[in-house]
């Protein structure tokens, strides 16, 4: 397949401070997801099937594990001669030193020579937290059929959430006519992803702009797209179809991580036609022993079942002991569950234990149980 000539950068430095504990040392885009995954596999591998071969990971927040992890080009396929996956903190230049990326636009704009360095005519910019899987050799498909100077991708959301999200007010042909960031009275439900595709040439001119701006918040939604339509260029919003997820809190995670029991779910990572790539984690199949009951689970390889497991998704190397009962939770990689305990409606970290006849969560609760250290009983 003939490679497109754009690169992505993948802006992957947020805190995550609503996911609380599972973000104190990692950074959100290295948290676990679905059973083997990590969220920053989602946008890497949407990039790798969609022909796109240089990939810029930008990090910041707690970024050792998350460095370490997109580093790794292979896992991806993105190790071979013209690709890979480059990890992209921030830099110092001129003498300036540069210790956070201070906006979504200021991460590119500090990063400008790494892109120069591959001479693109697109650069597409996408966030590395959310959980998708999208074409986005389409969606450049579009924007070259628009002659557009822009595009962004939306998706419809309800009437009742649009005031929490940026929204996009377009023309019958979907040109961008006007953007606006959380509206108390939003004219349209087109809400931006956060993905753009830009010319790179119009974006680095007005990138170098906007780091001159004063009082600029070096941000795309706040300073570059709002600068972009006040010139009237040609932005086009590209409408998105199917599952899309912002995992940014404990309960959209769990809910995320539950939407895989669908069978009909449109994630669907089992597609051999578009296939999430992750760490290959050599360990033994799962079991599940004499005694133990699995019903409606998503379960990695390396899980031991000895005790009851229903509505939840196992990673790697969990062990669930007899007579325990573990119901619509999500249990990361190396967590035990010991004999008789119970664990309902709940995320537990990776490497928790829960002692035998404690009790995490209840099925009774709205709210989603975090534990992210030992669990003994009565406690």
């Amino acid at each position: 397949m003939e490679q497109n000539n754009m690169l992505a950068m993948i802006l992957a430095g947020g805190r995550g401070t609503r996911l609380y504990e599972l973000t104190k040392k990692t950074a959100k885009p290295a948290v676990y997801f679905g059973g083997k995954y990590r969220i920053i596999d989602f946008p890497i591998s949407n990039c790798a099937n969609s022909n796109i071969n240089v990939v810029g990971v930008l990090t910041q927040y707690e970024p050792v594990e998350l460095n370490a992890y997109a580093g790794a080009g292979q896992r991806w396929g993105l190790d071979t001669r013209g690709s890979g996956v480059y990890v992209l903190p921030p830099s110092e230049k001129d003498g300036t030193k540069f210790d956070v990326y201070r906006g979504t636009a200021d991460a590119i704009t500090q990063n400008i020579e790494f892109i120069d360095t591959f001479d693109p005519d697109y650069v597409l910019v996408l966030s590395g937290d959310h959980i998708y899987k999208m074409d986005y050799d389409k969606m450049l498909a579009d924007h070259k059929a628009n002659s557009a100077d822009a595009t962004i991708a939306v998706l419809p959301v309800s009437w009742k959430e649009a005031s929490r999200f940026g929204i996009m007010n377009v023309d019958d042909e979907s040109r961008i006519i006007e953007f606006e960031e959380k509206p108390a009275e939003p004219k349209s439900n087109l809400a931006s992803m956060g993905i753009y595709i830009f010319n790179w040439k119009l974006l680095r001119k007005e990138l170098i702009e906007d780091a001159k701006r004063e009082g600029s918040s070096h941000d795309f939604g706040h300073d570059i797209i709002p600068s972009m339509l006040n010139q009237d260029k040609r932005l086009y919003a590209y409408r998105f179809e199917g599952y899309w997820k912002d995992v940014g809190t404990i309960d959209s995670l769990w809910e995320a991580n539950m939407d895989l029991l669908n069978k009909n779910n449109e994630l669907d990572l089992d597609d051999p036609n578009w296939k999430i790539y992750t760490a290959d984690i050599p360990t033994m199949p799962h079991y599940v022993g004499p005694n133990g009951k699995v019903e409606h689970c998503y379960i990695n390889q390396g899980a031991i079942i000895r005790g009851n497991a229903k509505d939840s998704v196992l990673f790697n190397n969990v062990t669930i002991e007899e007579g325990a009962d573990v119901r619509e939770s999500v249990l990361m990689p190396g967590v035990h569950v010991g004999a008789g305990a119970k664990v309902y409606r709940a995320i537990v970290a990776e490497g928790v234990k829960v002692d035998p006849e404690a009790t995490v969560g209840s099925l009774d609760s709205k709210e989603i149980a975090l534990v992210a250290k030992r669990v003994r009983k009565g406690e």
